[in-house]
């Protein structure tokens, strides 16, 4: 029987979670879709709503794809200071469905999604758990007309019944560390897209060595001097490019205010080329590594004159290549555990691996799940606490799963030549950091930066699960029923669990418990687990327990 009223977890303002227990339960119209939520996975990017909420840019409306009347159906639509339920590891049981629903079948359950990129917003798209309601309520009620994608995507993926469902909620987080990986960077211009030469002083005659003709548009910074700007480009002053409107920058020279001065003119996704012409910026540089990650800014330089040699320093992927030395810096949380974890199970030849974190039980723990892995895979592995040892080496990969700009400058630093450095951690936008652009030109070092994931990087991981090539269930450090979702998001913001916490609505009012309390609780799960590892056999036997009043 289908309730009237359910518990959610709402956020209702900046920084204000509230337990509500008089939620309605909507029924579905002919588009519409009812889900009984089985699990959800708690993620620091819940942390980022919570702390911005109506700021989020997928807080804000949706402008394309479904029109304002058709949104105004849908309950569970809910942009700017409207509250909202946040939550968007998820797998859900469909129970009910409207009449026109095609996409999918009521009884079987479905992994969500969670980033619908059709619906756009202003500077983002409507996403589950942000501007739509997403799962930490024990009903969430989806709409066909937002989970079928315009080409026909179904952002709805059937489980496979017979793995948990934790390991398929994890399947979104850890396809945001696939993505990290797999991500393909643009190689070439922008086609369609407008490219801006700039010519520093001391390389006022730079040559464009590189196809410009797929460009829509060619500019030549005007300095004030006379421009004679190359063969189908047009002069133009600073003050006349619009903040955001330049899709590739060709920067000759090295005059660290000019280069710091065209920053705000970079659009989302644009690449810079830089050629020193041998010269040196000379002092630290402020660069936006924020808008690596969520602008996804690419850098790469030479110091000759070449543009097309910094270009072909461009990696096609952000993959780990063979032989490499890789730094998880912050490998010990959530993020980072799943990212070591991915990394000794590759398979990718000759790699190495070191994992630091600064939290030694954290980094107990992730100890005692990646090691094996490793030594299956005969992956050399040494994870540390950098406050007690060093690493090993100097690294040709770095993993940065900590916000923190000084540890990117660091890592410029370290980081051998040719080196990939990953900023995968979510460094506020907004954030510059004062870099030594030189070494990072003349190492020909790499930033590559990634927000959330993809359908093709959830199809690939949900794939690994099913064919039992990788236990998303590894990353699981704690469980709840919605008592404890607070304290979790809490926890996850705080850092107090090594791994990922996973509530599970049906289990009521079980409060956030850790696996090594759980089986001091429950005798029973402990044969259960993997080594100490969550499984589907202890989920079954905890929602058992729990249903029985035990």
């Amino acid at each position: 029987m289908i309730p009237t009223t359910q518990t959610a977890i709402q956020l209702v303002g900046p920084s204000q979670l509230a337990r509500v227990d008089d939620k309605p339960v909507h029924r579905p119209g002919p588009t519409q879709i009812l889900g009984k939520v089985s699990c959800v996975g708690l993620c620091f990017s819940d942390m980022k709503l919570l702390k911005q909420f109506d700021g989020h840019a997928r807080k804000s409306p949706v402008l394309a794809h479904l029109g304002e009347e058709v949104l105004k159906e849908i309950p569970s639509y809910v942009p700017n200071d409207k509250p909202t339920v946040p939550g968007h590891e998820v797998v859900i049981e469909v129970i009910e469905v409207g009449n026109k629903v095609t996409s999918v079948q009521a009884g079987r359950k479905y992994l969500v999604q969670a980033d619908w990129r059709d619906l756009k917003t202003a500077g983002s798209n409507g996403a589950f758990g942000y501007n739509f309601e997403g799962g930490l309520q024990q009903y969430v009620l989806l709409d066909e007309r937002t989970t079928v994608a315009a080409d026909g995507t179904n952002y709805l993926i059937p489980a496979d019944e017979a793995r948990s469902v934790s390991a398929t909620a994890l399947v979104e987080p850890w396809a945001c560390v696939e993505q990290a990986f797999i991500h393909f960077e643009r190689r070439n211009l922008s086609p369609g897209g407008t490219v801006l030469l700039v010519r520093g002083p001391g390389a006022e005659q730079a040559n464009v060595d590189i196809d410009t003709s797929v460009s829509g548009k060619r500019l030549c910074l005007d300095l004030g001097q006379a421009c004679t700007p190359p063969a189908g480009f047009t002069c133009i002053g600073l003050d006349a490019i619009a903040n955001g409107s330049i899709n590739d920058c060709l920067f000759a020279g090295a005059d660290a205010a000019l280069f710091e001065s065209l920053v705000p003119k970079l659009a989302t996704n644009a690449v810079t080329l830089i050629a020193t012409h041998g010269q040196s910026f000379g002092r630290p540089v402020s660069t936006p590594v924020g808008r690596v990650h969520y602008g996804n800014l690419r850098f790469v330089g030479a110091s000759g004159a070449s543009f097309a040699a910094a270009q072909a320093k461009i990696p096609a992927t952000g993959e780990v290549r063979k032989g490499d030395r890789v730094h998880v810096v912050g490998a010990a949380g959530p993020m980072g555990s799943m990212a070591t974890i991915r990394l000794v199970s590759s398979g990718i030849d000759g790699i190495a691996v070191e994992a630091s974190d600064m939290a030694t039980d954290r980094l107990a723990v992730l100890r005692r799940k990646a090691e094996k892995v490793a030594q299956a895979k005969g992956v050399p592995c040494h994870l540390y606490n950098p406050k007690e040892e060093q690493a090993e080496g100097a690294p040709d990969y770095v993993m940065m799963m900590v916000p923190v700009g000084p540890l990117v400058a660091a890592a410029v630093t370290q980081t051998n030549p040719g080196g990939i450095i990953n900023i995968f951690a979510g460094i506020a936008a907004e954030v510059h950091q004062d870099l030594d652009l030189d070494a990072y030109v003349t190492k020909g070092l790499y930033f590559i930066g990634t927000s959330g994931s993809t359908m093709e990087d959830m199809e690939a991981v949900l794939a690994k699960v099913n064919a039992g090539e990788l236990d998303t269930n590894l990353s699981v450090g704690a469980v709840s029923g919605m008592a404890g979702a607070i304290e979790g998001l809490e926890a996850v913001r705080d850092g107090k669990v090594a791994g990922k916490i996973l509530v599970y609505p049906e289990l009521g009012d079980f409060p956030m418990t850790s696996l090594e309390d759980l089986v001091q609780q429950f005798p029973s799960i402990a044969p259960l687990l993997d080594d100490g590892d969550w499984t589907k056999a202890a989920e079954e036997e905890l929602l058992r327990l729990v249903a029985q009043g035990v």
